[in-house]
């Protein structure tokens, strides 16, 4: 059920630590499922995460308990927590307050190697995460950010500025005009969405009822 969790003695009994007493911790984004990060807990670091809901590792080069942004301040608020069929990893889903990695990125997964051409379900997941990181990591001379500083009128005058732009296109019988509109007019969606905290997967929810 919503907000309950299993018991601590009886999760430890469920999971299996190492040789080390270590399990490892696949951490994701819990808005957008991004994988920001993999590392390692102990029995004390799973306990103090589940009782503070802020996330702590264990730091295997420091040899003790790691509390993720004890020093940059880039917490990670424990949403969910599950472990797999083997019981030998954990997946914990998180509010990531900056960045994950120490290099700056928002994940620590940015070199890439191969991406499909479908990879991360569309374009618009991408620009929706990019607009998102935007919201939580300011970046100066940006125009994403520009919008939300300014708030919900101004997103929702170029909403409705757009919106007038794709209506021209399509009167216009321009086909280029009318891709070129309507990409602005998702963007500024998207900015939309961020700013009102929805996501993609709400989207998808309701046109899945609707397409019943």
């Amino acid at each position: 059920m919503e907000g309950k969790e299993m018991d601590i003695d009886k999760l430890l009994k469920e999971i299996k630590f190492n040789e080390k007493g270590l399990i490892v911790a696949v951490t994701q984004d819990y808005k957008t499922n991004e994988v920001l990060m993999v590392a390692y807990m102990n029995e004390e670091a799973l306990e103090i995460t589940l009782k503070e809901k802020r996330v702590c590792y264990f730091s295997r080069s420091r040899n003790s308990l790691w509390r993720k942004g004890e020093t940059s301040g880039h917490v990670q608020k424990l949403k969910s927590l599950y472990y797999d069929c083997d019981g030998d990893a954990l997946l914990l889903k998180v509010e990531q307050v900056g960045n994950a990695c120490h290099t700056g990125a928002y994940s620590c997964f940015h070199n890439k190697v191969y991406e499909d051409d479908i990879a991360d379900k569309s374009i618009i997941n991408k620009v929706y995460n990019q607009v998102l990181n935007r919201k939580e990591n300011p970046k100066e001379g940006s125009y994403t950010n520009y919008l939300f500083s300014e708030g919900l009128d101004k997103i929702l005058k170029k909403v409705g500025e757009e919106t007038s732009e794709v209506i021209i296109g399509a009167k216009n019988k321009n086909k280029e005009e009318l891709i070129y509109e309507m990409c602005d007019l998702i963007y500024h969606s998207l900015v939309l969405m961020v700013n009102e905290g929805i996501t993609i997967e709400d989207l998808e929810k309701e046109l899945t009822k609707r397409h019943k």
